[in-house]
């Protein structure tokens, strides 16, 4: 009997952990953006663009996937040293899809310049839907 009873509890103990094997859907948005603002530091535009749909529209139409694209390969071929910090994100359910909400600080300077001598700081309102298991940003509006 007993060793049923521990057979039962291993069997429950996988199962709970079998459910928790995915992240919360915020955090997933959460490490995402984080994602794509590292690989922004870095002049990465395929790594920014993972996490972007293909649908992309920024600011009303005024972006798209093509255009977002374009914008991040000429700061690679530039070499742009932009600097990027995300501030806190807030997060609103609507059904299937998720909205995040956080500041942007972009920040420029010369290389070895020890402060930037220029910064913005931009709302960023965010929408995401999951494809294909990943959570993508299809739409994003921003402001100065």
């Amino acid at each position: 009997m007993r060793h049923v009873t521990h057979a039962t509890a291993l069997v429950l103990l996988v199962w709970a952990f079998a459910g928790c094997h995915r992240a919360p859907a915020e955090q997933q948005v959460r490490k995402a953006i984080d994602a794509a603002a590292v690989a922004a530091r870095a002049n990465d535009t395929r790594g920014v663009l993972d996490v972007v749909s293909d649908d992309f529209t920024g600011n009303e139409g005024a972006l798209d996937y093509r255009g977002l694209r374009r914008l991040l390969a000429v700061r690679a071929l530039r070499g742009d040293k932009t600097g990027l910090l995300v501030g806190p994100v807030s997060f609103e359910h609507k059904g299937d899809r998720i909205v995040a909400k956080f500041n942007l600080v972009l920040t420029g300077g010369k290389p070895g310049d020890l402060l930037p001598d220029q910064s913005a700081i931009y709302t960023m309102s965010t929408a995401w839907r999951r494809e294909s298991g990943e959570w993508r940003c299809y739409s994003a509006t921003w402001s100065r």
